[in-house]
């Protein structure tokens, strides 16, 4: 439930809950979702449910077990706010939060909405990093819900990065990652998207972090805008001596 990541901006994932349930259009071509009936399909014991919501008791004192300092991406595998998740089990989660000051969680919704619901009713540690996922121009209004929660840091998923993204008002917002889809059935990304969101946040001072170009060959498309290779950290995490951002996998 728990594993290093190869994910390029965390260094493990931790997975309290796993399973969820699609809600737009960046859910067309889950990872998770195939991942999880792959699981199942094997006998994985936290997967019997394949891609059903489910809670594991058993896994939220894993990152108590790491004594050395990790950037956490929980949930990989599901949606923390999904509303399926109640509040008792997410109080059990920023419990460990809470007593694993050395670590840091980053945390991604598509569901802001219930973030928000549930707000005043979580202890927003400083260890967490709170974001949300915006896959096109429709889901805009997902960044007015992220700015309204109050986690001390926040960022933003462009993934997968489904249209371009225009007169983005990122005050408040601590870091943007951008990434193209990859799979059999990525559907393309365009360099005038990403080159446009990027001026956008050097224009505002917010750190950009470009992941991939994606397509059915992820590693063939690369990481590299204009030859370069972009990947800024939040003050958060480029303060903290405690994380080597330059080789986190």
């Amino acid at each position: 439930m728990a594993q290093n990541s190869r994910i390029s901006w965390t260094s493990a994932t931790w997975n309290p809950v796993t399973g969820c349930s699609k809600i737009s259009l960046g859910c067309q071509n889950c990872y998770a979702y195939k991942m999880a009936l792959y699981l199942q399909s094997i006998g994985a014991a936290h997967y019997q449910k394949g891609f059903k919501v489910a809670l594991h008791e058993d896994a939220l004192s894993i990152p108590l077990k790491w004594k050395s300092p990790k950037l956490i991406f929980a949930n990989s595998m599901s949606d923390l706010f999904h509303e399926k998740v109640p509040l008792s089990f997410l109080l059990k989660i920023f419990e460990t939060i809470k007593n694993t000051p050395h670590h840091k969680y980053q945390i991604l919704t598509k569901r802001p909405e219930r973030m928000l619901e549930l707000n005043d009713k979580l202890s927003w540690y400083d260890n967490v990093l709170m974001g949300t996922t915006i896959e096109s121009a429709e889901y805009l209004y997902r960044l007015d819900l992220l700015k309204k929660c109050s986690a001390k840091t926040k960022f933003l998923s462009l993934e997968p990065l489904l249209s371009n993204l225009k007169n983005l008002d990122l005050k408040g917002i601590d870091w943007v990652i951008l990434g193209g889809e990859s799979g059999e059935n990525a559907r393309p990304m365009q360099k005038e998207w990403v080159l446009d969101i990027k001026k956008q946040c050097q224009e505002q001072k917010v750190p950009f972090f470009f992941k991939q170009w994606g397509g059915r060959d992820k590693n063939k498309g690369g990481n590299l805008l204009d030859g370069q290779k972009i990947q800024e950290y939040p003050f958060i995490l480029r303060e903290s001596t405690l994380f080597d951002l330059d080789n986190l996998n």
